[in-house]
């Protein structure tokens, strides 16, 4: 893995910029059938990075088409272990191409080059090796059982490919959730169509380069470009050619995918938003709780679904945890994404800055009192352009109040205090949302005793975003539907059926 630790050429500089286009059978489609598309704009200065072709239907049908004929053809006859074999290739290629990749996700997001150089890209590479794991150990039931001649029967399940499968990725953190789809897909046998965030798309474009230098047939992986409704997002889920679609993104978003799914009883893999709590007890460790709660909060300008925005705080240690969240969000340089200092990126546009900016309104409105932040810094004049606002905290706000309760999505967290274990469990769950929390705490008793009362379906104990592939991914309530990762992507990914033989 080449990442450098020593400064880098501005990104404004760098040849990463470039058109994207569509990836369909094999080729690259840089203008669609209808002339339309947009520009795509760098989120640290507002700059132009290039254009992005809009697919219509003909894309996407062309892009299904082709995933069904590599179904039908040379990928459907591979082996598990020529399969697997491959996308262990895939792996290497993103790590020989590190760079290329760390750029394109930093043009498209503006997160720091640190964040994404430790999380980012590894990790989107490490999606394909960590799933060729599981595809070669796999292990289904078999059972004997007696029929009345006396002779038996025995039963015994077989896993099959689900089929085509259409992959909708998010544009926070584009090639970590977007290869965390198609790994687990590719390695059970699947075929993908990837739908990126019209926001993002230049790393799933890049992947197809890397697909075609290690000779993964034509047709396996595609990528159509384009928005939600109207556009390619909701042409590819109404395509009665897919048979399966996961989507990381808005709970509104997964309601109108799950409706799309519906005709043709099509299974859905939904993680859909989250207003996760952060529970801080008196006896925790308060220099692990205070960097914790720092990126929790603050890591990729707060636009991350396992983000924390409401902290709850036991009274005896509530001014002290306040008076050190408060310095280090103030410790937080901003700035461009190669500056090894910097701390937090901007926003991902300026449409998601108004709204983040509309919950900073409603919390003076609310009557917050304003621990720091809850405005626009001031940048230096090339980066003025950008989508920066200012790492937020607040307290003093009720329980019911927009800010407590809504997903915002941004740099910002609201502190409370509490008194009792109950109460506390009681405002984490207090929500329609159960993607993930974190506890603080060195009673290992509690530690558990909480865990086990917390509807949500990942509970960090003194630690947060510590992910383990082999684990259960997904959100409780209107934060998603089904588990993802290790064995358990199988319920997705594949069909099970039972073979039945009459001895």
């Amino acid at each position: 893995m080449n990442v450098q630790t020593h400064p880098r050429r501005p990104l404004t500089e760098s040849a990463a910029r470039r058109d994207a286009a569509h990836f369909i059978n094999g080729e690259f489609v840089y203008k669609s059938a209808s002339g339309k598309g947009y520009d795509n704009i760098c989120p640290f200065d507002g700059s132009r990075i290039g254009f992005v072709p809009e697919a219509g239907r003909e894309e996407v049908d062309a892009a299904v088409q082709a995933a069904r004929a590599a179904l039908e053809g040379p990928w459907g006859q591979m082996s598990v272990v020529e399969r697997t074999r491959l996308l262990a290739e895939v792996a290497a290629e993103i790590n020989r191409r590190f760079d290329d990749f760390l750029e394109a996700e930093c043009l498209d997001t503006g997160k720091p080059m640190s964040l994404a150089a430790h999380i980012d890209i590894p990790r989107g590479a490490a999606n394909f090796t960590m799933f060729t794991d599981v595809a070669k150990t796999i292990a289904t039931e078999t059972f004997p059982m007696p029929t009345p001649d006396g002779a038996g029967a025995l039963n015994y399940g077989l896993r099959r490919p689900r089929g085509v499968i259409a992959v909708i990725s998010p544009w926070n953190l584009p090639l970590l959730l977007m290869t965390w789809k198609v790994g687990p897909g590719l390695a059970l046998g699947n075929t993908v169509v990837v739908k990126p965030s019209e926001s993002t798309p230049l790393t799933a474009t890049l992947l197809g380069e890397v697909m075609n230098k290690v000779g993964v047939p034509k047709g396996v992986y595609n990528v159509v470009h384009g928005f939600g409704g109207n556009s390619a997002g909701q042409f590819l889920t109404e395509h009665k050619g897919v048979n399966g679609v996961t989507f990381t993104g808005s709970t509104k978003s997964g309601e109108q995918i799950m409706l799309a799914a519906a005709h043709g009883i099509r299974p859905v893999s939904l993680e859909l938003g989250g207003k996760n709590p952060g529970i801080v007890f008196a006896d925790c460790d308060m220099d692990k709780a205070i960097e914790g709660t720092m990126r929790s909060v603050f890591a990729n300008c707060g636009q991350v679904c396992l983000g924390t925005e409401r902290v709850y705080v036991q009274r005896p240690v509530f001014d002290e945890f306040v008076a050190r969240l408060k310095a280090g969000a103030e410790g937080l340089k901003l700035g461009r994404p190669e500056d090894p200092a910097t701390g937090m990126g901007p926003l991902i546009h300026e449409v998601h800055r108004k709204k983040v900016l509309s919950y900073y309104a409603k919390a003076v409105e609310g009557g917050a009192t304003v621990v720091t932040g809850g405005g626009v810094p001031e940048m230096p004049a090339e980066l003025a352009g950008g989508s920066w606002v200012q790492p937020t905290i607040w307290t003093g706000l009720p329980d019911d109040h927009a800010v407590v309760t809504e997903e915002i999505f941004g740099p910002c967290c609201h502190i409370r205090p509490f008194d009792t274990e109950e109460e506390v469990i009681h405002l984490a769950n207090n929500t329609p949302y159960g993607l993930a929390a974190a506890v603080w705490t060195e009673n290992l008793s509690r530690a558990h005793r909480v865990a086990a009362k917390l509807e949500v379906g990942i509970c960090w104990i003194n630690s947060w975003f510590l992910r383990d592939l082999r684990t259960a991914f997904g959100g409780a309530k209107a934060s998603g539907i089904g588990r993802e990762g290790g064995v358990h992507s199988l319920e997705f990914y594949t069909e099970i059926t039972n073979v039945c033989v009459k001895l």
